[in-house]
């Protein structure tokens, strides 16, 4: 069981929350534009790096409000939540 902080909530217990995928994904700016291998890659590969990622969640059965969190993937460490919009705050472990 994960204790996931909420930035509006406080901690809860991660059963309380959608997993949002990878965050800072740039979306293309004209997808129209874009060739289907290009778009392709934008769906559906991530880096999936081993360490510290910033990760989009969503509060499903609390606020309902989407956030990112700083997470270490290998010992699912949480650093910091922080308010979508706000800088990335500075990791140590990272």
């Amino acid at each position: 069981m994960l204790l996931i902080p909420c930035p509006w909530c406080g901690p809860r217990d991660d059963i309380e929350f959608h997993y949002g995928g990878e965050a800072h994904v740039v979306r293309p700016p004209v997808p129209d534009a874009v060739d289907d291998a290009s778009w392709a890659h934008y769906l559906f590969k991530r880096a999936n790096p081993k360490g510290v990622i910033a990760e989009r969640w969503m509060h499903q059965h609390g606020c309902r409000r989407w956030f990112n969190l700083l997470r270490d993937t290998v010992t699912h460490h949480i650093i910091a939540p922080y308010k979508i919009g706000e800088p990335t705050p500075q990791s140590d472990d990272a």
